[in-house]
């Protein structure tokens, strides 16, 4: 293996330490090294670095499958808690007064819209949490910039670690690589010069 895409691989992990190996694979990806994620680790072995936690522990969900005890509601509770609604008449009336129609979800379903679920779950963890917000206007530059860097620079491994929308230079192994930063560097996206 060429001594330069070993410095990359290390190079993107130092710079991304949240990033698993998937996400390192997805940009090498991008710029058209085909690395396996058993080739990234060795790497990153040889250079000390461990991996990023496991990204299950940042899935809703993902505690439990660990071994970490979640209290679970007894039928009882189950049943009394049907007797509170959640959303009283008065708070009902508010929300007409302000304008806002109100529509009734059926009991027990999560997961009605789960693209739009994930994509709040991916920019509240990789972009808003880490974030210190002062004024509306940051918040809505922040969402802008994520909502681009989401569609044309992230990989999803829901799209077999592909990018959503992929510009003309992704996948390939020439020109020089460059590092577009969004937010101060929280995301970054690595491509090749046009």
């Amino acid at each position: 293996m060429s001594e330069s895409i070993e410095q990359l691989v290390v190079r993107t992990a130092r710079e991304n330490l949240p990033w698993g190996y998937g996400w390192i694979q997805g940009a090498l990806d991008n710029l058209g090294y085909f690395l396996r994620r058993s080739t990234i680790a060795r790497i990153l072995k040889a250079h000390g670095i461990e991996p990023a936690p496991d990204a299950r522990w940042m899935t809703p969900g993902g505690a439990e499958s660990e071994g970490c005890v979640r209290r679970v509601p007894t039928n009882q509770e189950i049943s009394d808690s049907r007797s509170q609604p959640l959303f009283t008449k008065e708070f009902a009336a508010i929300l007409k007064a302000a304008g806002v129609k109100t529509i009734k979800l059926p009991p027990r379903s999560p997961d009605l819209n789960p693209h739009a679920e994930r994509f709040v779950w991916s920019i509240k963890s990789e972009c808003l949490s880490k974030m210190i917000l002062f004024s509306d206007r940051q918040l809505r530059r922040a969402i802008e910039h994520f909502t681009a860097h989401y569609h044309e620079e992230r990989n999803h491994q829901g799209l077999d670690n592909k990018l959503i929308q992929s510009g003309e230079s992704v996948g390939q192994a020439e020109g020089d690589i460059r590092c577009r930063e969004r937010l101060g560097g929280l995301l970054r996206y690595y491509h090749r010069a046009a």
